[in-house]
């Protein structure tokens, strides 16, 4: 008989919940794969499945649950916690907030290495770079093993870094690294291992960890047999979400912490899979079946779908089955609709934007406003004429990808001075607090740090080092601040003290003072809802919120705004319209990503994942032609484009195609019939 609160899930839901679940003799069930498909209920699948573990007896402190940000880790928990209060009642509460091991892979990795890190040789007080901080760091580096002064261009410290991100979270060489996503850096292997052996040096000798470091520390705690055994026994069951992005050192951690596979559930679309950037594989969810023996791992597949009407689907299945590996599902839904999707065929950049600026305009004088709708592209450099026609029509709108607090200067200023507090060995942060003083500039920052690096107490050294010029009082003012935060700790109040030394430097140093003491203030309000500094300066490294300040790009005088995104950043997002620019060859497939077969077949899912994102509308762009500014020897030209190759022939029965603008005079026509009838009608009415 089936629970009261499983009703509502469809049958393969249910099948998901209860796999494994209630077996004799407490027996932990065996490994599952669900394969939820775009649209399908996945969270709400997985939040049941935790909550039914809870009810039939799970401990809560023994389940891992990972997902790829807190903000989806803090909704799946809620979710149970509604769950659970529905069966079990006030007792519930306690419960589910013992469901304590709930987060990012990198957030448990960096409690596990403060858990065990005197065991494995870490100081306790080791902070955590985000990519900026890793990347300066990288650039010290390389101006140290004076790579920065060779006679050919060498990398950037950005792509040094994405090398060496690639190469630790691939688990491969630098020479793999190099030939599959870096060909153009080849000539500099040697130079990069040198560099990246001194990065790593650095990072010890400053007692700070990088985002690859919380999953190569735990990779290698996990490789050690008494460890992985003491890690996995904490769990009886670990979950864990969007497994299409992993990369091989998550799959790693995870089969050396469940060899076996009991108690781990994955869920995850290997049609969605649309990261190798980062260094995500495909194969770990394909894979997955085979990887655990004596029992392989059951598969169960959620391919309804409550998002889309049944033409988007049909076209997006249609897409997709043509992809060379993958798991069989046919999305289906019983939202049907007569309105398939539109693929228009437009001469150019220029006329893709005025056709989008008044399908726009038309769909919100039809009721479905601007939050409802969204404009998808390949890379972002895609938009920039579609946004110059929004601005000239007035039409407010959002660009995913805004800055966020971390890449905030005055929020990063700030940081700088917890994490210099925090961990005074820590190079980038004091580089980057020193230099706010007047008078002191690099050298002079490189020489105070250099002078404290092997004291005991550095931050006590520095009251013996003589004041640089032109820094007077300011200089025994940030000493007196720094020596004051480590020795009180005391929390939030660290945070406020900060503040308050910093105001005047903001003044001194940036534009926009005023807006920017916002922004602080509210860090200092988000500061106040975690326990202790060290857990702070972790969990915002890790997983920043959105800027408060205009500097993100929301244009915070309008209530109403549309929002453009790379299909990246679109991912796990719906709206009611969509609209698809440039599906063309050469755009998507992007001219970068048919190198390989593997690369070919990511941007066929990245098409699909775009198209499954619309509700009730959906609409693909096909420029005839694209104006290209300095890329050939006779000046600017016209490149010609075709239907990307995504959309064969064979598919074109799942589409409404039209050009443009043949399709504006039609909607024009409508638009005018129908202004006519409603004026009759007022008419009529006025005069009964």
């Amino acid at each position: 008989m089936t629970a009261a609160y499983l009703e509502k899930l469809n049958e393969r839901q249910r099948e998901a919940v209860e796999h494994g679940v209630g077996l004799a003799g407490g027996k932990i069930g065996g490994p599952l794969l669900i394969i939820a498909g775009a649209g399908s209920g996945k969270t709400n699948t997985l939040a049941h499945r935790v909550a039914h573990l809870i009810v039939n007896g799970a401990d809560p402190r023994r389940i891992l649950l990972m997902t790829f940000s807190r903000r989806a880790s803090a909704e799946m928990a809620r979710r149970v916690q509604r769950i659970c209060k529905k069966v079990m009642g006030e007792n519930s509460a306690v419960m589910t907030d013992a469901l304590s091991w709930s987060g990012t892979f990198h957030g448990i990795g960096a409690r596990l290495l403060r858990m065990y890190s005197e065991q494995i040789g870490l100081n306790t007080d080791f902070t955590i770079h985000d990519r900026e901080d890793s990347a300066d760091l990288m650039n010290l580096v390389r101006h140290e093993l004076g790579l920065s002064k060779t006679d050919s261009r060498f990398p950037t410290k950005g792509t040094c870094l994405a090398i060496y991100s690639r190469a630790v979270n691939a688990e491969c060489s630098i020479n793999d690294a190099l030939k599959t996503a870096f060909p153009w850096v080849a000539g500099w292997e040697e130079q990069l291992k040198s560099l990246f052996s001194g990065y790593v040096e650095a990072k010890l000798a400053q007692n700070v960890l990088d985002y690859d470091d919380l999953l190569l520390y735990w990779s290698q705690m996990a490789s050690v047999p008494e460890f992985a055994h003491e890690i996995g026994s904490r769990f009886d069951h670990i979950l864990v979400d969007e497994y299409q992005d992993t990369n091989r050192l998550q799959a790693s951690i995870l089969s050396a912490l469940k060899p076996e596979g009991r108690g781990l559930t994955v869920v995850g679309d290997d049609a969605q899979s649309i990261y190798s950037f980062r260094a995500a594989t495909v194969r770990n969810i394909l894979d997955f079946p085979k990887q655990f023996s004596p029992e392989p791992a059951d598969i169960i597949t959620l391919d309804q779908n409550y998002r889309s009407t049944q033409p988007i689907l049909a076209a997006a299945n249609g897409v997709i089955d043509l992809a060379r590996e993958r798991f069989t599902k046919n999305l289906w839904t019983e939202r049907k609709s007569e309105q398939r999707p539109l693929l228009v065929t437009v001469k150019d950049e220029k006329d893709q934007a005025a056709y989008i600026v008044e399908q726009v305009l038309a769909n919100r004088e039809v009721g479905i406003t601007l939050k409802n709708q969204a404009v998808l592209f390949r890379s972002s450099n895609h938009s920039g004429t579609l946004e110059v026609e929004l601005t000239r029509h007035n039409i407010p709108f959002v660009k995913f990808g805004g800055l966020k607090f971390l890449d905030s200067a005055h929020v990063k200023d700030l940081l700088a001075v917890l994490r210099f507090a925090q961990n005074p060995r820590d190079r980038v942060a004091g580089f980057r607090l020193l230099q706010m003083l007047p008078g002191v500039g690099s050298q002079t920052a490189g020489k105070i740090l250099d002078a404290i690096v092997n004291d005991p107490e550095p931050l006590l050294s520095l009251q013996e080092i003589p004041p640089p010029s032109k820094t007077g009082e300011q200089w025994m003012g940030l000493v007196s601040l720094l020596v004051g935060l480590r020795r009180a700790a005391e929390w939030p109040g660290d945070i406020a003290a900060a503040r308050i030394w910093y105001e005047p430097y903001l003044d001194r140093i940036h534009e926009d003072p005023e807006t920017r003491k916002a922004d602080l203030l509210q860090l200092e309000q988000i500061a106040a809802g975690y326990p202790n500094r060290e857990r702070f300066l972790t969990e915002l490294t890790l997983d920043p919120p959105d800027a408060t300040s205009d500097q993100a790009g929301v244009p915070l005088l309008d209530e109403d705004y549309l929002i453009l995104s790379t299909i990246h950043s679109a991912k796990g997002q719906e709206w009611r319209s969509v609209f698809m620019l440039n599906v063309v060859d050469g755009c998507i497939p992007s001219d970068l990503g048919v190198g390989s077969t593997a690369e070919l077949e990511e941007e066929r899912r990245l098409l699909y994942v775009g198209m499954t994102r619309a509700r009730d509308q959906l609409t693909l762009t096909t420029p005839q032609r694209f104006f290209t500014h300095g890329q050939n020897a006779q000046g600017d030209r016209h490149v010609y484009a075709s239907r990307t190759r995504f959309i064969p022939v064979t598919l074109l029965q799942f589409f409404e195609t039209a050009s443009w603008p043949k399709v504006a005079a039609t909607a024009s026509e409508r638009s005018t019939h129908q202004i006519r009838m409603d004026v009759a009608a007022r008419m009529r009415s006025m005069w009964k």
